[in-house]
């Protein structure tokens, strides 16, 4: 899936550098360790809502477009 890929990727992108940790972010969202960890590893099983709470925190967004065709 090349869209999680650039998710994780702007995701990772914005953790390195907003100068904040893992664990800062995970203790001051509320997120687990584990979680956090799997998702920027490209693991699956996270709801939405965890990652828009890591996006939220890094002032990141989830934008949905429509496909080009082609």
């Amino acid at each position: 899936m090349p869209y999680m890929k650039h998710l994780i990727e702007q995701t990772q992108k914005a953790i390195s550098t907003g100068g904040k940790t893992q664990y800062r972010i995970c203790k001051e969202t509320g997120v687990d360790t584990g979680q956090l960890s799997r998702f920027l590893s490209g693991g699956f099983g996270l709801s939405i809502a965890v990652i828009e709470t890591i996006l939220d925190y890094l002032g990141l967004e989830i934008v949905v477009q429509r496909k080009k065709k082609g």
